[in-house]
Parts: C-alpha cells; sequence; structure tokens
C-alpha cells in the first residue's frame, strides 16, 4: 500500500506525550489528556494500520462497488448509489447536516477526552480514514483547540452523531470552537493555531462521526472522578461515625469476609484505618447501646456495593475506550468491508445507568446521617449543632438542601436505556440513549459532591462539640482538612460558600490527599 505523505510524523523522543495506537487507553490517561493537556502523538504502528485500511477504501472509489457509506448515502439513504464526483461533498455533507445538537456545550476536559477517544478508535486502522486527517485532529487537541459540542441531541445509535459532527466540523473549518476561553468560528481558531482545515476524502465524514466516544468520554471521566468519591464517601462515613459516637463493630473484618463481597472487605477496612486510635470511640466503648443505625452500621455493606458496581462500570468503559465502533470496517489484511452494529451504544448505557444508581445510593445513605448529625433526639449532639439553638437555626437547613440534592437524584436515576425511539426512517429502530445516561450519572456525581461535604461540614461540627475528646487519625485529618475552609459555626451565618469550599478540596482532591497522607493510601476497587 502507498504510504500516506500527508502526515506530520512525531517521534517518542518528544517528552510529556502520549502515544497512541500501541498501548489501550485508561481513564487515568485519559484523565491527564482531558485535563492536564498531555500531548499526543500517533505510533508508526498506527500509522502504517491506517494506511493499510485506506489503501481499500481508494480502491472502492475508483470502482462502481455499492458500498454503505462509501459510494451511497447514510441510514435509510443508502440505497441511493452516489457517482464519483459527488463522493467528497457526500462526506462534507455529512458533518454540516448532522451538526444538529442542541444545549449547553460539553466542558473543555469532555471536549478533549472525546477527541482523544476518537483519534485512538481510528488509530486501531479499521474505519478506512487517512492517517493525515486523524493526524490533523491530533494537531487540534495538541493546538488546544477545542471544537464547541453541545450536549444534547445523541440517541446513543448510529453512535454519538451529532456530538461527533460538532467535532468534526471544526477540522473543516466550520463550526465553533473554543481558544483561549474564547469560542470564536472555526476557521478563526485553526488559522490561530497555525492549522489549515481539511478537506474530508471517501468514507472519512462517516469515519469521523459513527462511533460513541462523547458518550464514553463523558463515563470515563465520571468513572475516574467516582473512584476518588468513592473514598470520600467512606471519609464522611468515618467523620459521622465519630461525631455521632458509634461503635467499630460492625467494621470487624470478620463480618465482611463470611459474606464475600470486595466492596464491603475495602469499605470495613477504610473505615477501621481512618477511625484507628480514636479517643472519641475509645470513651464509649462500653456504652449502653448495642447497635447502631443502619445510615452507620451498614456502611460496608451501602457503600461497598457502590464499589462492586463502580468495578463493574470500569470494565465496560475500559474496553469501549479502545474499541472500533465505525461502520462499516475495513478489515486491513483482505479487504472485506464489513456492516455491523459497533456503534451501539447499549454497553454504556447500561452500566451507566447502574453506577447512577450506585452514586444515588451514596448520597440517599449520606443524607440519612446528616439526618442524625442534626437531631439532637439521635445524635446526642446540641440541636441542629448549634449551641444556642432558638435564636440560631444552626444547620437546620443543610440537610434541607441534602434532601433536596439527593430527592433530584432518584429522578435522574431512572434508567436512560430502558427507553429507545426508532430514527432515520425507521431503519434505526432501536437506540440507547447511552449519552443521556452518561450525562445522567455526572449530574449525580456533582449532586453527591455536594451532600457529601453537607455531612462532612455537621460532622466536623459534631466532632467539635466532643472536645476535648478527639478523632481517629485519618478522621482528624479530614477534620483539620474541613476547618481549613470552613470554620465552627458559633452563630448563624451563609452556609452556601462553606459546602462549595468543601466540595472544593473534594474535587480538587486536596482532602483525600490529606487523609491518605496520615493513614495511607485507601481502597476503593
Amino acid at each position: 500500500m502507498p504510504k500516506d505523505r500527508g502526515i506530520r510524523r512525531i517521534t517518542s523522543v518528544m517528552t510529556k506525550m502520549l502515544p497512541i495506537g500501541d498501548a489501550p487507553l485508561t481513564i487515568d490517561t485519559l484523565s491527564r489528556v482531558a485535563r492536564n493537556r498531555e500531548r499526543v502523538f500517533l505510533s508508526e504502528n498506527a500509522i502504517q494500520r491506517m494506511n493499510a485500511s485506506r489503501g481499500w477504501i481508494d480502491k472502492i472509489l475508483d470502482s462502481n462497488e455499492a458500498v454503505y457509506g462509501v459510494s451511497t448515502g447514510f441510514g435509510e439513504l443508502s440505497r441511493i448509489f452516489i457517482p464519483h464526483d459527488k463522493r467528497e461533498e457526500l462526506q462534507r455533507n455529512l458533518i454540516l447536516s448532522h451538526c444538529a445538537g442542541v444545549g449547553d456545550r460539553f466542558p473543555e476536559d469532555v471536549a478533549r477526552a472525546i477527541m482523544l477517544l476518537r483519534i485512538n478508535s481510528l488509530a486501531a486502522g479499521y474505519s478506512g480514514i487517512r492517517a493525515s486527517t486523524v493526524q490533523s485532529l491530533a494537531d487540534m487537541l495538541n493546538n488546544d483547540v477545542y471544537p464547541v459540542i453541545p450536549c444534547k441531541g445523541s440517541v446513543g445509535a448510529s453512535g454519538d452523531l451529532a456530538p461527533l459532527a460538532h467535532m468534526a466540523s471544526v477540522l473543516l473549518g466550520e463550526g465553533s470552537a473554543v481558544v483561549d476561553g474564547r469560542e470564536v468560528p472555526g476557521s478563526k481558531a485553526l488559522a490561530r493555531a497555525g492549522l489549515k482545515p481539511v478537506r474530508l476524502a471517501g468514507k472519512e465524514g462517516l469515519a469521523l462521526i459513527n462511533g460513541t466516544q462523547a458518550m464514553t468520554a463523558v463515563a470515563a471521566l465520571v468513572c475516574f472522578d467516582a473512584k476518588h468519591l468513592m473514598k470520600v464517601s467512606d471519609i464522611a462515613a468515618s467523620m459521622s461515625l465519630e461525631a455521632l459516637q458509634g461503635t467499630r463493630t460492625a467494621f470487624d473484618p470478620r463480618i465482611s469476609m463470611i459474606r464475600a463481597h470486595k466492596g464491603q472487605m475495602t469499605t470495613s477496612k477504610n473505615v477501621l484505618s481512618l477511625t484507628d486510635s480514636s479517643p472519641i470511640i475509645k470513651n464509649h466503648a462500653n456504652c449502653e447501646k448495642v447497635q447502631d443505625a443502619y445510615s452507620i452500621r451498614c456502611i460496608p455493606q451501602v457503600h461497598g456495593a457502590s464499589k462492586d458496581a463502580l468495578r463493574r462500570t470500569l470494565e465496560a468503559v475500559d474496553a469501549e475506550m479502545n474499541a472500533v465502533t465505525d461502520n462499516p470496517i475495513v478489515i486491513p489484511e483482505t479487504g472485506e468491508i464489513i456492516s455491523g452494529g459497533n456503534f451501539h451504544g447499549q454497553p454504556i448505557a447500561l452500566v451507566m445507568d447502574y453506577l447512577k444508581v450506585a452514586l444515588s445510593e451514596l448520597g440517599n445513605i449520606s443524607e440519612r446521617r446528616v439526618s442524625r448529625l442534626v437531631d439532637i433526639n439521635l445524635s446526642n449532639l446540641p440541636m441542629f449543632l448549634t449551641a444556642y439553638p432558638g435564636v440560631n437555626s444552626g444547620f437546620m437547613i443543610l440537610q434541607y438542601t441534602a434532601a433536596s440534592l439527593v430527592s433530584e437524584n432518584k429522578v435522574l436515576a431512572h434508567p436512560a436505556s430502558a427507553d429507545s425511539i426508532p430514527t432515520s426512517a425507521n431503519q434505526e429502530d432501536h437506540v440507547s440513549m447511552g449519552t443521556i445516561a452518561a450525562r445522567q450519572a455526572r449530574d449525580i456525581l456533582e449532586n453527591v459532591k455536594l451532600v457529601m461535604a453537607i455531612e462532612m461540614i455537621a460532622a466536623a461540627q459534631g466532632i467539635d462539640f466532643l472536645s476535648p475528646l478527639s478523632p481517629g487519625v485519618g478522621t482528624a485529618a479530614a477534620h483539620r482538612a474541613i476547618r481549613a475552609v470552613s470554620s465552627h459555626l458559633d452563630e448563624d451565618r451563609v452556609l452556601s460558600p462553606d459546602i462549595l469550599s468543601v466540595c472544593g478540596v473534594i474535587t480538587d482532591n486536596s482532602l483525600l490527599e490529606a487523609v491518605e497522607g496520615a493513614v495511607g493510601e485507601l481502597g476503593v476497587i
């Protein structure tokens, strides 16, 4: 096969660049590119594979053979044969016509992740796209040109057509992109980065948009954040255990051993580590209370089940990040063009619906602990965690906010994948709604993060009231991290900034780093 002469090769001697095409992507490498702006380059193997499959597409374009998306229209229009002189126009029109997304644009980290995943899928060499076109997409990524991709408009099959069309439109000098924080026309965005628009060849428009990369990008970043949030959930719960003067008996490893769920074992170990050497817990070791309420006693079972759900979700997301989701695919060794349905987002839709419920449950049980913390009849702490109730309402309304967030999550947790609606004149008569599921999971995660921030503020207040007794090694570190951004509530004040500040130290991982610096790395999956 002839070499693609348009490719600009970047060798691995350039440091801090991620090679695409030799090793599978992980959510960690994806996060580095999406959030830390790590640069990428196409490996030599990837270029060779793309050249091989492209050679077969060029042969078809020179023939009168009818091949879907190469010499025919798309969807229900696949019955229409496209003459030779219209095939480049066909690909351009495909991109422009499919730019029909609506709603807020995806944030920059999601846009970068979408681009990375599309590059990775195309680099596998089964899509028949020119290596130079994929390189142009990598150049956009490396030069911080982020396509404006509306977050709504995908039904999750034939993949994420509208979102990926908006991504590809900038490659053509169309659409809009964000450069240096400003939204500009695609042509200006390319020019500012010293890049030129691409003129698509046969099949390339279809290769750029037929896939699940939008839903998978959102899903991967949600999974990355969920790994950290599930550790934070154990920290928040351990702080509440201390503030409510609960017992560590329910976290005895022998209880988890005879049930043998990995997440439960991990959670129990985390809580025991976090509350180790706690004077608070030692002080009431022989009190009359035999058992704690379920929101405390069943932390290992509830948090653990969510960890197990994340593990299953990660398996599917890891596979999808490295999957070829194009149609039709080109077999480089034989030249066969095979039509299939790899673009269908059902694998992501189902696991993201699963993760939605798992994250929602972390929020539900967290809110129940907040409710106990503010209830004098259940906590043995001052009413609404204020030393001066009546004149002061204390933390009363924080529990309202937590209740509102978890109730919203219950609506968002309804399975998007349970719905389907026909498209393309019933040619595409079952779709996944996977992108909706992934977006909802992201919204739920953000809500749960706020609920956990509320729990930790309330638990820190409760721990203050138990002074001079102090909490365990890990919970003490968490308490210090909370107090660094949210002071003890003596008299009523506006608490929204406190919630957002604590949410901030969850998001930037500084709270988790402080705690793990004291007790070592916490388990998650």
